[in-house]
C-alpha cells in the first residue's frame, strides 16, 4: 500500500473514531497519538532520519500542550497545577531529544505519559459513571 493511500485510511480511522468519543475518550485518543509519534521518532534517530524526527517530535509538543491547555485549574485542587508542571517539563524535555537527538529523554517522557495514561484509563469507570448521572 503506497503512503498517500495508508495516510487517507489512517485520517479517516482517526476522525471516525473522534466523532464517537466522549471527552475522556479524546484525552486517551491524543496521549496513545504521542506515544505512538515518540516511538516512531525514536527509530527515526536511530536511523538518522532527522527531519522526520523533527516533525514527529513536534507533533508531540503540541499533543502534550493541547492535553496542558485542558486542564480545569479551577477544580481539583493542587492536582491540575501539578499536571501543568509535569506536561511543562515533557515539552522541554521533548524539545531538547529533538536538539540533541536524545533517545533518552524520549524513553522518560514515554514512561511519565504512560504513568499517565494508565491512571486516566483506570478512572474512565468512574467518569462516565458522573457523567451520566449527571445527565
Amino acid at each position: 500500500m503506497n503512503h498517500s493511500k495508508l495516510a487517507a485510511y489512517h485520517s479517516v480511522s482517526v476522525h471516525g473514531g473522534l466523532s464517537d468519543a466522549d471527552p475522556h475518550a479524546l484525552v486517551l485518543m491524543l496521549m496513545n497519538a504521542a506515544r505512538e509519534r515518540m516511538a516512531t521518532a525514536r527509530g527515526c534517530i536511530e536511523r538518522r532520519e532527522i527531519a522526520h524526527k523533527a516533525r514527529l517530535l513536534h507533533s508531540c509538543v503540541v499533543i502534550i500542550a493541547e492535553l496542558r491547555g485542558s486542564l480545569n485549574m479551577s477544580v481539583g485542587g493542587e492536582l491540575p497545577q501539578h499536571l501543568s508542571d509535569l506536561y511543562d517539563y515533557m515539552m522541554r524535555r521533548l524539545m531538547l531529544a529533538n536538539a540533541e537527538d536524545n533517545v533518552a529523554c524520549i524513553t522518560e517522557v514515554e514512561q511519565l505519559l504512560g504513568e499517565l495514561r494508565s491512571a486516566w484509563i483506570a478512572i474512565g469507570p468512574e467518569v462516565r459513571r458522573q457523567t451520566a448521572n449527571a445527565a
